[in-house]
């Protein structure tokens, strides 16, 4: 009998270059599991995006290993490719947000038998006018603020150090007069920050996306910030927006949906997956339901790890989801 083909591309400076401890151990458990292995170290950014569309149908199983960009630049060749193909991810990141969303421990080797012996869950994906994102578009004063904000701050002080960095750009906010078409309405307003997203993580943050979060329902979450006309509408964002509550207010918009579109007069500086997206005036955002496969953790395996090697909880959502539909 044929052996499976497993394509193993890994970005070697990631996580700076912790992959590199790991390689041997990686290659050897995708052997262990039946496949004739071809590594591919990227070599420059978008090699995985350029590469993919011409080699992944030789292959029975992608695997990818990078931060958040490698990852996007995989779905991104991925999404040129013929649907079924299952992607496999080994997080070497600093947020890694969406693997938390996946279930996808930060232990290269745990997450290199997740890859290798999982299972198959089909995900959605996002369109932004020409370009795919994986999980997040967003703009305005936020965008930046999980990326900025310093790793030893984060572990000592958790929600906290995210108010800090926030609160450090509310001295000068940018705001953006935009026409919304969502849903069936038009909303007309001006807004400081906005989140198209499909996780249960951003920069690292749980909840930040709302609650009841599924990866492969066809649904974005979306969340608008309008702008504050004083200090106290500052603060009641900050709180809700940055340490989320059980309440509700006005200065804040969200909603579920499958496609979206906003228009400015100004060009807007949005990131998709952390990555620079360009300066947009004209937006369109649609949901491709289930449309790349992830391999993800058994959810009937006894005894698999809740946690990722620094002690995070990873986030149950891609398995129960996949576990509720059978």
């Amino acid at each position: 009998m044929e052996k499976k083909k497993l394509w193993f591309l890994f970005n070697p400076t990631s996580g700076r270059g912790q992959i590199r401890i790991h390689l041997m151990e990686i290659i050897d458990i995708f052997v262990k599991a039946g496949y004739d292995v071809t590594v591919y170290p990227t070599q420059k950014k978008e090699d995985a995006m350029r590469l993919i569309p011409q080699q992944a149908d030789k292959y029975d199983l992608i695997v990818c290993s990078g931060g958040d960009g490698t990852l996007n630049e995989t779905i991104t060749g991925m999404m040129q490719c013929r649907a079924g193909i299952p992607v496999g991810y080994i997080p070497a990141g600093t947020t890694n947000d969406f693997a938390q969303s996946l279930r996808i421990p930060g232990n290269m080797l745990k997450a290199a038998d997740i890859a290798a012996n999982g299972i198959p869950f089909a995900c959605d994906v996002g369109e932004f006018n020409d370009e795919t994102f994986v999980y997040i578009a967003a703009f305005g004063i936020f965008t930046d603020v999980s990326y900025m904000t310093n790793q030893k701050l984060k572990r000592v002080l958790g929600h906290a150090a995210y108010v800090i960095e926030g609160a450090k750009q509310i001295v000068d906010i940018p705001s953006y007069v935009m026409e919304i078409r969502v849903n069936g309405e038009i909303i007309r307003d001006e807004f400081v920050y906005g989140m198209i997203s499909n996780s249960v993580s951003v920069g690292g943050m749980k909840n930040l996306t709302g609650k009841e979060v599924e990866l492969d329902d066809g649904l974005f979450e979306v969340t608008l910030v309008r702008r504050p006309k004083n200090p106290i509408q500052t603060s009641e964002i900050m709180t809700n927006l940055l340490i989320p509550r059980d309440c509700d207010t006005p200065y804040i918009y969200s909603c579920k949906t499958d496609h979206i579109e906003i228009h400015c007069e100004e060009a807007v500086p949005w990131t998709l997956d952390g990555e620079f997206g360009g300066d947009q005036k004209d937006v369109r955002i649609i949901n491709h339901r289930q449309r790349v496969t992830f391999m993800v953790k058994d959810p009937e395996k006894d005894g698999a790890e809740e946690e990722s090697d620094d002690g995070k909880e990873n986030s149950d959502s891609a398995a129960d989801s996949h576990k509720s539909r059978g």
